[in-house]
């Protein structure tokens, strides 16, 4: 990559960047701004920069298209830049890349990148192993603590975190206490760094561990960085609460935008394209249209009835909405639920048990609403809704029973099934779910109608 492709913005954009005068800007400022110019430049500036500046934005997850800038470098700058990076960094950028930008980039990185980089990259998405990191602060437990201080002077610069010292038996290697550094700092020069060792069973992670669960764990516990121990209690690195909080924003993320009916753009809104917005968002809504259809082709079913008793009509629209409101409110109540541990799998038939008189009390306050409404119209002649108006009073009541009933169950029954086919419960989306209760809504309240106006409007 030419860094002099664009010269004045770029030379300009660089001084700017790299000038002392103005070090009152901090890394997140300095990221929001390569975010705003396109991946050439960014990269060609990025490449100016003094190393260290440079590897602390690349090292933040709010930098778009890092991957791509660094396949924009001249190939021996990017890997000095990855072998300064934080190795849980170079993963993700990692994986970001295709096939063959990977393989150029990882044949120039220095032996002990590669090996952490690999090891890393080898665990499933979405558990501690990858997302924990392998720069940690470690010390053998004959250590004292004077020594030991020493040694975190030593390596802070190339640690993750420094404020939790992880002590490992001499012979094999395992984790055995763990020394938070305000206990370190206050403890006896002379004295065994076991002797300020946190007391009680260590709190650790399996490294397939879900970062749900790790995300839990950290919680429960008020920690700042939580050990990934593998088999016989070697340690395997650290996942630290940002790295938790940056994959948990990541999912919410995600989360949130398939609530709204649509795959995750898995992108910044902005940094996708025209086309990728149409591809993540068609499918769906094509889906939906096509669940839509089903409404009509149920109105169709009941045509004589609708010509019979137009007023019924009127009611179509409040019957439809309040069933999939129900279950949008039940269903985002599960959905959250189940993503913070607070319900599992086996806890259907509570939630079933729950959901249903919780459904017919809201459907009898809407219902009651509903009536109400009919006799207050009736009554002060905004509109007349014929001689048999007191039972299509009864109709709206009991009709809003039922839907409300079957959308409350339906919406927090639907996220269970998700999960047991081992799918997405975010998949159940508030579109999806409201597509669902319009069309057995409209049965159920055709169904109703048929049987209290039956021998009077029908």
């Amino acid at each position: 990559m030419n860094i002099n492709r664009f010269p004045l913005r770029a030379g300009h954009a660089a001084r700017f960047f790299a000038s002392d005068s103005l070090g009152a800007i901090t890394t997140a400022e300095r990221v929001e701004r390569l975010n705003a110019l396109e991946i050439p430049e960014a990269a060609a500036i990025l490449a100016t920069l003094p190393q260290q500046k440079a590897v602390r934005i690349l090292g933040r997850p709010e930098l778009h298209h890092a991957a791509a800038m660094l396949t924009e470098m001249p190939v021996e700058q990017a890997a000095r830049l990855l072998n300064a990076t934080a190795n849980d960094r170079v993963a993700d950028l990692f994986q970001e890349m295709d096939d063959g930008a990977r393989a150029h980039l990882f044949s120039k990185l220095d032996r002990a990148t590669c090996l952490a980089v690999q090891h890393l990259m080898g665990y499933p998405p979405r558990t501690a192993g990858s997302i924990m990191t392998t720069e940690f602060v470690s010390v053998p437990a004959t250590w004292t603590v004077e020594k030991t201080l020493e040694h975190v002077r030593k390596v802070e610069r190339s640690r993750e975190t420094v404020y939790a010292i992880y002590v490992l038996d001499v012979e094999t290697q395992a984790l055995t206490s763990v020394v938070t550094l305000r206990r370190l700092i206050n403890g006896e020069p002379q004295a065994s760094v076991l002797s300020v060792a946190q007391q009680g069973g260590i709190v650790r992670a399996d490294p397939l561990m879900t970062q749900e669960d790790v995300a839990r764990l950290i919680r429960k516990h008020n920690l700042l960085a939580l050990p990934v121990i593998g088999e016989n209690g070697h340690m395997l690195g650290i996942v630290t609460v940002d790295d938790v909080i940056d994959t948990m924003i990541a999912d919410q993320t995600e989360d949130a935008q398939k609530f709204g009916g649509m795959e995750a753009l898995g992108k910044p809104y902005m940094a996708i394209s025209f086309a990728g917005m149409l591809k993540k968002r068609a499918g769906w809504l094509c889906a939906l249209f096509l669940g839509e259809m089903l409404t009509a082709s149920a109105m169709q079913h009941f045509e004589g009835e609708l010509e019979k008793a137009i007023v019924l009509t009127l009611f179509v629209p409040l019957i439809m909405s309040s069933g999939g409101n129900s279950g949008s409110q039940a269903t985002s109540l599960i959905i959250r639920a189940l993503a913070l541990g607070e319900l599992k799998l086996s806890d259907w038939w509570r939630v079933l048990l729950r959901e249903l008189p919780t459904g017919i009390v809201l459907g009898s306050i809407l219902g009651a609403v509903g009536f109400a409404r009919i006799i207050l119209w009736q009554n002060i002649g905004l509109y007349d809704y014929g001689e048999h108006w007191i039972l299509v009073g009864f109709t709206i009541f009991a009709a809003l029973i039922g839907i409300v009933t079957f959308g409350s169950v339906a919406g927090s029954m639907l996220p269970f099934v998700l999960q047991k086919l081992r799918l997405d419960p975010a998949s159940a989306s508030a579109p999806f779910v409201a597509t669902l209760v319009d069309v057995t809504g409209l049965v159920i309240y055709f169904s109703v109608a048929l049987l209290i106006l039956s021998g009077t409007l029908l």
